[in-house]
């Protein structure tokens, strides 16, 4: 049996921070021209980062790639204080992407250092995201990737600790190494707010309603990709088979065999026009309806950098087409 109904996750795609990641190279481009130099990915998604770099944009890691007195970028990442102290030595006119849901978190990090607090950050050891996180501090933040490694935490004073999350965390998979540093340190400091964002937030619920409706979860992301991974392991926890794609020709038939009712979500940083090439693949492969479930409505909206803000939104609105 081929697929015969596609059930829509909502909300999917695209979030704020992204978006405004997005129009901020857009925007770099149209006033200053190529090339527009970007640390790192500027969200992890293939086809954004190739469709940038067909416009000019040029993707580095190490700043010394950068040429004098060109524009720089930081990704919707973030990074560290070491890269912000370089690239201003090196006399760059500098955008910054970074989510202000991850600035939050720096700041957070920030002022209670000042108060005289260590760290506990959970996350994933070698994404861009914790890098620059822990790279606000230069000692005294401690990374924990799972519940076994809180044991390996040895801190100068349990009373004086706090805690910070990745944002594009499973929430799940937070909470339960949350659990366990709230067990070993009784005295730790908790974020004011969840810190993770609002859309990993939405998108993991949506997947929560979808999959028990559902025969197999398909994900719209890249491999690089965290929330857009954390969406197909929440899927498989919920006992639906889940799978990522980066492209519409990614998709296996064999993933659909037996298996009528597909199910379809993207992470935040996979665009709108890969979900509708998955959904052509899926009518090609006799998928008859398509129709999206109920979910929260997002109408977040970040502003710009200083210096971005004079181009019309249909200027760049023309240039993504």
């Amino acid at each position: 049996m081929q697929p015969q109904e596609v059930v829509l996750a909502e909300p999917r795609g695209f979030c704020a921070g992204v978006d405004r990641a997005i129009e901020i190279v857009e925007r770099a481009l149209l006033k200053f021209g190529a090339p527009i130099y970007v640390r790192h990915e500027i969200v992890h998604n293939t086809y954004v980062v190739n469709d940038l770099k067909s416009r000019g944009a040029i993707f580095i890691e190490d700043l010394a790639e950068v040429p004098p007195g060109a524009t720089l970028v930081f990704s919707a990442h973030g990074v560290s204080q070491e890269v912000r102290r370089e690239a201003a030595a090196r006399g760059f006119q500098v955008f910054d992407a970074t989510c202000p849901l991850v600035t939050k978190v720096h700041v957070e990090v920030a002022k209670l250092h000042r108060e005289g607090y260590e760290f506990i950050m959970i996350g994933h050891k070698g994404h861009p995201e914790v890098e620059g996180t822990m790279g606000q501090l230069s000692e005294g933040i401690f990374l924990v990737e799972d519940v076994e490694d809180v044991a390996k935490v040895q801190v100068k004073d349990g009373a004086k600790l706090a805690v910070v999350t990745q944002t594009t965390l499973s929430v799940d998979d937070a909470a339960d190494i949350l659990a366990e540093v709230k067990r070993v340190f009784p005295q730790v400091r908790e974020p004011k707010q969840q810190d993770i964002c609002y859309a990993t937030q939405n998108r993991q619920d949506a997947v929560k309603v979808m999959a028990p409706q559902v025969d197999v979860v398909i994900v719209v992301g890249s491999p690089t990709s965290s929330n857009s991974n954390r969406l197909r392991e929440l899927a498989e926890r919920l006992g639906t088979p889940g799978y990522m794609v980066d492209a519409a020709e990614d998709l296996k038939a064999e993933w659909l065999e037996n298996r009528p009712r597909v199910g379809l979500t993207a992470g935040a940083s996979a665009p709108d026009v890969l979900v509708q090439a998955v959904i052509d693949r899926l009518r090609a492969m006799g998928a008859t309806t398509v129709r999206s479930l109920p979910g929260v409505e997002e109408h977040v909206r970040f502003p710009l950098p200083m210096g971005l803000g004079d181009k019309s939104m249909a200027e760049v609105s023309s240039s993504r087409s």
